[in-house]
């Protein structure tokens, strides 16, 4: 069983998704996204498999959590950086965890 300070351990932050290109590389369907995480962070690459719920026009200046401290992974000829949150709907498909109001980039989950 995991521990609040296992819980701890993982930094997750608002970011705001700047830019979407398609990713037809990718095994399953999927989008390359830049994220401004702000401050230290600054702007970071991540992949996601949100095709199949959102348009490239719904993503952009959209708001959403990532967390920031895992080692970069290469996902074919990308590399993701950070690992953008995300729940599955009724059939799998990835539904975004997105902050309810306008909050500051860069915020981070307690």
């Amino acid at each position: 069983m995991a521990t609040i300070e296992d819980f701890g351990k993982i930094d997750v932050r608002v970011g705001k998704i700047l830019e979407v290109e398609g990713f037809p590389e990718a095994k399953k369907p999927a989008y390359k996204l830049r994220i401004d995480v702000g401050g230290e962070i600054g702007v970071k690459r991540s992949c996601a498999q949100l095709v199949k719920n959102y348009a490239k026009e719904q993503l952009t200046g959209k708001l959403v959590l990532v967390a920031v401290n895992f080692p970069p992974r290469q996902i074919g000829p990308a590399v993701s950086e950070v690992l953008t949150l995300g729940v599955p709907d009724e059939e799998g498909n990835c539904v975004l965890i997105v902050p309810e109001r306008n909050v500051p980039i860069g915020g981070k989950l307690y």
